[in-house]
């Protein structure tokens, strides 16, 4: 069966444009095959005060995968994989030590893999907050329009116009 992957990267803090581009190559060269870029865009944090904008990029892979594979045990894998990869150019943490979102170099997050719905302690996705995030929702609804969230029966486009 085939699934899309969708993977969000975001950067507030230091050379954004570098620290993204490290990390679309290094999440591309884990995922192999081809990988889809949207554009990169710039938005105000998200959940926290900062005077530093975000830079955010939207990245898409198409898998196909047995139909026995255990999608859960796929997606923590991917999960880990990008959490390496993070810590590997950031290992500072994102949110304070009262769990406040702060700046961060780098962070990269696990959006959606097709229609798939993992709901564990280590990992959610769908993404839980992605219908609130315009960071989020105008790459995914560049890169594959026609997403459909599996919780919410709406469309990446749906989803993108309902934040108004």
């Amino acid at each position: 069966m085939t699934h899309n992957i969708h993977i969000n990267i975001g950067s507030n803090s230091g050379c954004r444009h570098a620290l993204i581009e490290r990390a679309a190559a290094a999440v591309s060269s884990v995922l192999g095959g081809e990988v889809l870029r949207s554009d990169i865009i710039e938005t105000e944090p998200w959940g926290f005060e900062s005077d530093n904008t975000f830079l955010n990029l939207g990245l898409m892979t198409m898998v196909s995968l047995p139909d026995s594979t255990d999608m859960e045990a796929f997606a923590i894998g991917l999960l880990r994989c990008l959490r390496e990869i993070e810590r590997g150019i950031d290992p500072s943490p994102h949110r304070d030590s009262e769990g406040r979102y702060i700046d961060r170099a780098i962070d990269i997050d696990l959006i959606a893999v097709g229609s798939v719905v993992v709901s564990l302690p280590e990992l959610i996705i769908p993404h839980p907050r992605m219908h609130e995030r315009y960071f989020v929702l105008r790459p995914l609804s560049q890169l594959d329009p026609s997403w459909r969230h599996p919780l919410l029966g709406l469309t990446a486009v749906q989803l993108l116009d309902s934040l108004g």
